[in-house]
């Protein structure tokens, strides 16, 4: 289907560029990408989707927002306190961008549905806050052949992967999953959550802002894919580095 007149203006941007042009702002449209959380990694990321044209975004959350949220959480606003997070950002998303369907998950995605809801998407976006929800959509993607774009935060410093852990490397070998980066459960406790730890609001707009354009190079095949490796941000440093994974084939 032809591009309107309004499409044309509203992604004039995107269609000059070569690498992503006509066909590439056709297949945004037509993409249907899942998002875990609408918190302070999905916020962001949702938005630039949104912007973006992608044409079906799903988001999983089955929490309300909560003042201390919007130090970093951006789809949500002050009036929205109280209000589920799914249909604070779904407000905000339509009015970014009405092209933009948004899907409310209000259920907590778990182990005995979350292949059934990864399977209706073409690209899966992680930005959850615990380690088993983080196993439970990996094992669900690798299963599923839906490609995961993974991020995490700390205090002063992200991470960002993506994953196809289905997909053979240049050398025969397996391309790694989240599972490849923590093979294990971490002991509860061992890590604090923002809530504990604390966290800065901006660090989630740039690791999210960098989940959102790996989703736009998966959707169009734009650049080099970012699938084996993983990006760590330090903040206070302003570092960043790229480091290979690599699949465990005896796990």
């Amino acid at each position: 289907m032809a591009l309107t007149g309004d499409q044309l203006e509203r992604y004039a941007r995107h269609i000059l560029l070569k690498e992503i042009g006509g066909p590439g702002q056709q297949a945004l449209l037509n993409a249907r990408v899942l998002i875990i959380g609408a918190g302070g990694l999905g916020s962001p990321a949702a938005l630039y989707l949104a912007a973006a044209g992608v044409g079906t975004i799903g988001l999983v959350d089955d929490d309300t927002v909560s003042l201390s949220n919007l130090q970093r959480q951006i789809a949500h606003t002050t009036s929205a306190v109280g209000e589920p997070k799914t249909s604070s950002a779904a407000r905000t998303i339509n009015a970014l961008n009405p092209d933009t369907q948004v899907v409310s998950h209000t259920d907590r995605i778990a182990a005995d549905n979350a292949g059934q809801l990864i399977s209706a998407y073409d690209l899966v976006l992680d930005g959850c806050d615990n380690f088993e929800t983080r196993f439970i959509v990996n094992d669900a993607c690798l299963s599923e052949r839906v490609p995961l774009v993974s991020g995490a935060v700390g205090q002063f410093d992200g991470q960002l992967a993506v994953f196809r852990g289905w997909e053979a490397q240049p050398d025969g070998s397996l391309s790694p999953n989240y599972r490849d980066l923590v093979p294990e459960m971490p002991p509860p406790g061992s890590v604090p959550t923002c809530e504990e730890a604390g966290v800065v609001g901006a660090l989630t707009g740039v690791i999210g802002s960098m989940m959102a354009m790996e989703a736009i190079k998966e959707i169009t095949g734009a650049g080099t894919r970012l699938n084996g490796s993983l990006i760590l941000y330090d903040a206070l440093d302003t570092r960043i580095r790229r480091v290979k994974l690599r699949h465990d084939s005896k796990r």
